[in-house]
């Protein structure tokens, strides 16, 4: 039975397609706008690799990251169907043609059941959806959107390069289309606390928001989220505090969501602060254990505002 007081990725994908279901991340070696002009100079937490695994620079073709990683999730979780999520950076940020090479490449593998890509809402165009859309006949597709605040003025803090209106703007139009659309949240933006996360769960829980993935902040080494921390005008969130902003948050979400992750998962090499989210079954169980004392669950204030 699951007790979990929310809804999963998991849950939903073994009521979808009736077994385990897991999920392969993929470099295709794109940029991102916020980093190529240089008057941006990208988002403050950002590291080098725009949050992927920087395989393709390392030589490791996308045909052969696909076989890697399906084979290595066989064994290790007796997974047979596979979702590729195109992580690191914008997959969005080129042209159509090159796009689609890119996306191709999981046509050959019946094994890809789903295809979600991972991208900025200012990177997106009617064109673009329509491509994406046309792997939606046999494969179950999403597309992600960083949003991490409703607040503009957060979004101007942490050097977003987009407003919060350019979110909804691309969620509505994508919303046409045959596919799920993902939020991606931040807790712990600087000078952000709990009105704040209540406020972005509100917005997307008016949206027609399929699934969120909350994030915790964390400081990377060599960004400028090093330097506020180093200087002290910065302090990350306890795992307490986190787990206590988390589960408000998802109290807020309209029950239907799919949560697909509530923490973050920093690399240990790169991570300065805090270190507790390397301990991630921990970092979850905070969470579970806050909404059970708090008496919390997902849509229990949803709507209510």
């Amino acid at each position: 039975m699951n007790t979990t007081p929310y809804r999963t990725l998991n849950s939903f994908l073994r009521e979808r397609f009736g077994q385990r279901v897991q999920k392969i991340t993929l470099d295709a070696g794109l940029s991102c706008p916020n980093r190529d002009d240089k008057k941006r100079l990208g988002c403050i937490y950002c590291n080098e690799r725009g949050s992927g695994t920087g395989a393709l620079d390392s030589g490791i073709k996308i045909k052969d990251q696909i076989e890697i990683q399906m084979a290595l999730m066989s064994r290790r979780y007796k997974a047979k169907a596979f979702i590729a999520y195109f992580q690191s950076y914008s997959n969005t940020y080129a042209p159509l043609e090159h796009l689609k090479s890119i996306y191709d490449h999981i046509l050959p593998y019946t094994q890809i059941i789903g295809l979600t890509i991972g991208t900025r809402p200012d990177c997106i165009d009617e064109d673009k959806l329509t491509l994406i859309d046309s792997y939606s006949s046999d494969r179950l597709v999403w597309v992600e959107y960083g949003l991490q605040s409703a607040n503009d003025e957060t979004l101007k803090r942490i050097n977003r390069g987009h407003d919060v209106q350019t979110f909804i703007d691309a969620v509505r139009l994508t919303s046409t289309y045959n596919m799920r659309i993902c939020a991606h949240v931040i807790i712990g933006l600087p000078g952000e606390g709990i009105d704040d996360y209540i406020s972005t769960a509100i917005l997307l829980s008016r949206l027609p928001i399929t699934d969120v993935k909350i994030h915790l902040l964390y400081i990377i080494k060599g960004t400028p989220m090093e330097e506020l921390y180093k200087r002290g005008d910065y302090k990350p969130l306890s795992r307490d505090k986190y787990a206590e902003s988390a589960a408000v948050f998802i109290a807020y979400l309209r029950d239907d969501i799919v949560i697909q992750r509530i923490t973050g998962d920093p690399h240990r090499d790169e991570l300065i602060a805090p270190l507790w989210p390397l301990e991630k079954a921990g970092a979850r169980a905070a969470v579970h254990d806050t909404m059970a004392r708090m008496g919390l669950y997902q849509g229990l204030y949803c709507c209510n505002t």
